[in-house]
């Protein structure tokens, strides 16, 4: 059986936080709960879950710069929910441009939490997926010399071997090499499945 990753519950007042920890697991949620921004910093468990839902004031970092230095850690971030007081609107629509699902004013209906936590769960799982496949094109670029990717970009941009042998003045043997083992380490057999690899990532 596949583990379910958590909702992680960010919020700084312990009853606030205990209700909405109860309130995913009465729904058959995998859930934890956290104090403070540098708490769920610190435990390194955003990355493995499913849902943040961030009250915007915390004491501490905000949840705003909670959200901020999560995406700024280049670790996967998985779908955010923020919960806020009216005075925070401005705040909220600030964290939406930065990707933010939703933000739900206090006080909020359980049910509609509910629904966006549950469409943050079916969102978590394509872009995670979105990053591994990123994060192993990332890998295999980086495995490539230098002249392996002048050969690859010179490909992608439709030239020939004896254009690119010409253009870096190098034999065509030469070019064929390079084509073939940027071909074998980016783990595709043409310059077609290349530039979709490339751009799907």
């Amino acid at each position: 059986m596949t583990e379910r990753l958590p909702v992680i519950i960010v919020d700084d007042d312990d009853a606030v936080r205990e209700a909405l920890l109860w309130l995913c697991e009465a729904q058959g949620l995998v859930a934890e709960g956290f104090a403070s921004g540098e708490a769920l910093l610190s435990s390194g468990r955003a990355a493995g879950a499913a849902c943040l839902v961030l009250d915007m004031r915390l004491s501490g970092i905000s949840g705003l710069m909670l959200f901020e230095q999560l995406k700024a850690a280049g670790r996967y971030c998985p779908p955010v929910i923020f919960l806020t007081g009216h005075a925070d609107v401005p705040l909220a629509v600030a964290a939406l441009k930065l990707g933010a699902v939703d933000f739900l004013e206090k006080p909020f209906d359980d049910e509609a939490l509910l629904a966006r936590i549950e469409q943050c769960l079916a969102n978590d799982a394509t872009q995670r997926q979105q990053y591994q496949q990123q994060q192993r094109v990332r890998q295999s670029l980086a495995q490539l010399t230098e002249r392996e990717r002048q050969v690859m970009e010179l490909v992608l941009k439709g030239q020939l071997n004896k254009q690119i042998a010409d253009q870096l003045a190098i034999s065509m043997k030469t070019v064929e090499v390079h084509r073939a083992r940027a071909l074998e380490k980016m783990g595709v057999k043409s310059a077609v499945e290349l530039a979709s690899l490339l751009r799907d990532a």
